[in-house]
């Protein structure tokens, strides 16, 4: 009778203890998923950010990027050349 009880007894712990962890596994699982969005989203920022340096460092050092960036910005042209557009995909 005393082994029933005794089981009994480890049993219901066990499913206290169980029952309990469910929800914070669930909630671990909520905020690994945001971690990894905030991750990529770091990602991309700091792909941003090397971009935007090279464009920098570009336009200070290399007056053939500065000419060719601001003609493109202020639309102009030399005379006879062609100048094809192209649009990106967003």
């Amino acid at each position: 009778m005393n082994r029933l009880v005794g089981v009994v007894v480890g049993a219901s712990v066990g499913f206290v203890v169980v029952a309990s962890a469910v929800p914070q596994h669930r909630e671990l699982v909520k905020l690994e998923e945001k971690l990894e969005e905030a991750r990529a989203l770091e990602g991309n920022v700091l792909a941003e950010r090397e971009r935007m340096r090279v464009e920098h460092r570009a336009l200070r050092e290399d007056p053939e990027f500065l000419e060719t960036q601001a003609r493109d910005r202020l639309d102009y042209c030399r005379e006879g050349e062609r100048v094809l557009r192209m649009q990106r995909e967003r």
